[in-house]
């Protein structure tokens, strides 16, 4: 092979990849956003568990007996008799999730991210 040959063949391998690394952290950033709706949606099977026992929804995990996937970080913050609120977010992104069931809330049930 001549030098030139080998020129072009490098340069189109970083073309390349100057193309694959950003759909490649795109994809990350997705599947964490997965990860942190799908940890929602288990707490609110969880919760739902808990409220046909007590007649009341839980503020902790523990007592919900749920515990959310590694990297994610899961709050309830606020339950009571009518309803419960939780947000999550993940270590590797800066995005954040949150649920919302009873009290009025739209969208109930369904985990909206930002």
């Amino acid at each position: 092979f001549t030098l030139i040959e080998l020129l072009i063949v490098v340069v189109i391998i970083g073309i390349l990849a100057a193309i694959a690394i950003p759909k490649f952290a795109n994809t990350k950033e997705k599947a964490y956003v997965a990860a942190m709706k799908s940890d929602l949606k288990n707490l609110a099977t969880a919760q739902e568990a808990y409220f046909s026992d007590a007649q009341t929804y839980t503020t902790t995990l523990t007592t919900a007996q749920f515990a959310p996937s590694t990297g994610v970080t899961v709050t309830i913050t606020s339950g009571n008799g009518t309803g419960w609120a939780a947000n999550s977010s993940h270590t590797g992104t800066a995005k954040t999730c949150a649920i919302t069931v009873g009290g009025g809330a739209t969208n109930e049930g369904e985990p909206i991210c930002s």
